[in-house]
Formats: structure tokens, sequence, C-alpha cells
């Protein structure tokens, strides 16, 4: 695209309008889209004063949501999940500096030197952290990095368990994978360096369940035995031709402060496995674990941790179960499964509230609501890691809009969102060649 305006031609040409169901689903908003993308360039231009935007670039990754595996995916597990329809779009221009600079609509802007790439203490927390991280996970791996200038809007509701932070880990490395690496990395490698960004620079043990399903597209059963190659099974399901529409719930909490919650799962997980001398409860079966139990629990000294490991092993077991359901579109038998596991993550993984805020339970109140109004239809669970954030609910296509009301007529205007699946990748826009 030589100018702006040949890059607004882009966003409205036919070419552009043909991407949006693989992007935003069979009932998207053309006109909305549209006008979202022009929106970002003209500020782009603003932002960074370029009116030659030869090489300026659009991308978009998406969020995701977590269909099954709660918490399963650190000890090496299964779990499936889905790109959704709510995405993190940029505009990007790269620069001569070694520096990078981002804007996102509502926050601070982000600065940072590419010549230091070692982990600062005062980053961590910070997007500043997952972009130096991302930045030094390519040039660990032999890869080319350099400055550019972007800005961003986002419709990944941050702190709604739909992965804000991951997307932007994705589009981060979609970036630098686009822009000095001629797109030689896939999805599944710039997850695993967005894993390794969130880690070891923004603080957070998380797995790799979040960055691979941003980036790679669809419905996808991921299989982390091997953490370096996870197997992949990818599906196609629509859950509204069968019978429901996928609703997340946002109850308002939030996840900020909530790190020691997440990190005692994995942690607790792991002090069972030490047990058996793994590193991890993959290589425990749920059969040895029981049969240890006496002198486990005297051992651990933890009941809590007993639980956990009892639902991941269980929960693992589900996946499978859950996974073939899909494949089958036996949709009775998955919202079974989703229930039980829903039931699991609320009485064994014990991560819809947190224990140091215990007045504050919006993940129980609304999954209680949500089944006396579902009436043993359809199905709901928390939604990702929990403690605050989102629940999930499989509604009866003919009942949405009036569940909708219902729940927004407690948590207010526009907490309630229908998900749509999105098909397409992380991917830098105006390059994508059908």
């Amino acid at each position: 695209m030589s100018s702006h305006n040949s890059l607004e031609t882009f966003i409205k040409s036919n070419q552009f309008a043909n991407m949006l169901p693989r992007l935003y689903g069979k009932n998207y908003n053309k006109e909305f889209q549209i006008k979202r993308f022009v929106a970002l360039v003209a500020m782009h231009q603003h932002l960074f004063a370029i009116s030659d935007t030869t090489n300026t670039g659009i991308f978009s990754t998406a969020g995701r949501s977590e269909l099954a595996g709660n918490h399963t995916d650190h000890n090496l597990g299964q779990v499936i999940a889905a790109t959704i329809d709510l995405d993190t779009i940029a505009a990007v221009t790269p620069i001569n500096s070694p520096n990078v600079t981002l804007v996102s609509e509502g926050f601070p802007p982000v600065s940072v030197s590419l010549i230091d790439l070692e982990p600062q203490a005062d980053e961590q927390g910070t997007t500043d952290a997952l972009v130096r991280g991302i930045a030094a996970g390519f040039v660990k791996r032999g890869l080319l990095i350099g400055g550019f200038v972007a800005n961003t809007s986002t419709r990944v509701l941050k702190g709604s368990g739909l992965s804000s932070s991951a997307a932007i880990e994705i589009l981060v490395a979609t970036i630098f994978n686009s822009l000095y690496n001629e797109e030689s990395l896939d999805p599944i490698e710039m997850a695993i360096i967005g894993k390794f960004a969130e880690n070891n620079y923004f603080g957070k043990p998380s797995g790799l369940m979040d960055q691979i399903a941003c980036g790679h597209g669809g419905i996808t059963g991921i299989d982390f035995a091997h953490p370096e190659q996870p197997q992949i099974t990818s599906i196609t399901c629509d859950f509204n031709q069968l019978g429901y529409d996928l609703v997340v719930v946002d109850t308002g909490g939030s996840h900020a402060d909530l790190t020691p919650d997440y990190a005692a799962i994995p942690a607790e997980m792991n002090s069972v496995a030490e047990y058996f001398n793994e590193e991890v409860l993959r290589k425990v079966s749920l059969t040895k674990f029981l049969e240890a139990l006496p002198d486990l629990r005297k051992q651990i000294n933890n009941d809590r941790a007993l639980l956990r490991a009892y639902h991941y092993l269980s929960e693992n077991e589900r996946v499978e179960k859950m996974l073939k359901a899909l494949q089958e579109k036996a949709i009775d038998e998955y919202l079974a499964l989703v229930r039980e596991s829903g039931n699991s993550s609320f009485r064994f993984l014990q991560n819809l509230y947190s224990p140091s805020n215990f007045k504050e339970q919006g993940l129980s109140l609304a999954i209680a609501l949500t089944e006396q109004f579902l009436q043993g239809q359809g199905a709901c669970r928390v939604h990702g890691g929990g403690f605050a954030g989102t629940i999930q609910v499989y509604v009866p296509v003919t009942n949405t809009g009036a569940y909708i009301k219902f729940i927004e007529g407690i948590w207010g205007p526009s907490t309630a969102t229908i998900l749509a699946i999105r098909s397409a990748p992380t991917m830098r826009l105006d390059k994508f060649i059908e």
C-alpha cells in the first residue's frame, strides 16, 4: 500500500470484506469493522505523523475461550480452546531505530528499547515486559528484531478471562515475524515465545493454551505431553447450528493482584507430582494417585493440593471425552461433560474466588443464577483462569435473548457477549493471500 488512501481502499475492498467471515464469524457487522479499521489507520497517521504509509501494515490477533481443560496445560495436560471473534487490531510501521512504541486505547504508551533485552524487575506485570520478552524470545531463536511504532484497538476485554495479555503477546510476535522474519514462524512457535515472555518477563506462571488459542484459529484440541511440540487437533463445530449460543458473562471482578492465586495452583499440583518423583501430574495416573492417598495426605499436609491434583487427573480424562463428543457433534454428551468440568473447578480446583477476598464471589453467584435460569438446559462453568472475570454459558438459541436480558439486569448492560468462532489465525491482513 503506497499511501493512506490506498490502505483505506484496501479496507473498503472486496478482498478485505471476503476476509471478515473468517475473522468475525458468519454474523459479523461489515460496516462496523470497516469503520474500525479505517479509524485505526487514521489514528496511526495522527499519532506518529506518518504521511507515507508505504510500509504500514494492519494486524489482527484474537482472544480465546477455553472450552475444556481448566488449569491442565501447566501440568502438560490436554485442553480444548477456541479462537474467538473479539480481537486486538494494530496499525504498524517499521522504523530504523531499535525502539518499539505501542499506543493502546485507554492505556499509557509503551516504549521499549531493544538494545537491552534482559528482564527488568520494575516492568513485571506490564505490557513493556511482554514486548521486551517477545523480542528476547526471537533473539534466542536466532531471529531478527527491529523497531516499530504501532497503535492498537481491542475488543478483548482486559481481566475478563478472554486472554487479553496473550493476545498482545501473539500480536507483538506476529509483528516481529512479519516485519523482520518473512513470516517464518507458525502460530505454535510464536505461542511458545509468548509463554516465555509471560513466564520470565511478565512474571506470571501461565501454561501455553492461551497463546496457542489466540494464534491458531478455530476450535483446537491441544495435548501438551510434549510441550515444545504440542499435538494439535483441529475441530470444525458450530454451536449455533447445534442449537446453542456460546456466551460469556463478565461478572465485574478484576484479575489484578491475583497472580499469587494463579501461581498456587501449579505449585500445589506440582507438590503432589513430586511425591511420585515426577515434575508434573501428567506422568501420574488417577489410579496411582488414589492408591497413594493415605500416605500422600500425611506427606503433603495440604488437602487443597490433593483436591486440585484430583481435579487435574479427572479433568484430563474428561477432555478426551469432550474432544470426541465435539468431533461427533454429540452436543448433549458434550454439555453434560461441560457441567462436570464446571463442578470440578468449583469444588476441587477451587478457582471461583480468591480466599483472600471471600466477599467478592461474582463468578459463584453468576453460576448459581444461570443454573436457575437454564433449568437443566445448556451448561455453564467458570471461564479460564478463574478467581474473577467471566463465566461461560451454553444457552439454547431460543432463550439467548431472554438470558441476556436476565443476566444483564443483574450485572449491567453489555456484560453478556455472544461469541463466534474465528477460523483465521493471527495475521497481517494487508498481506494475506487466499
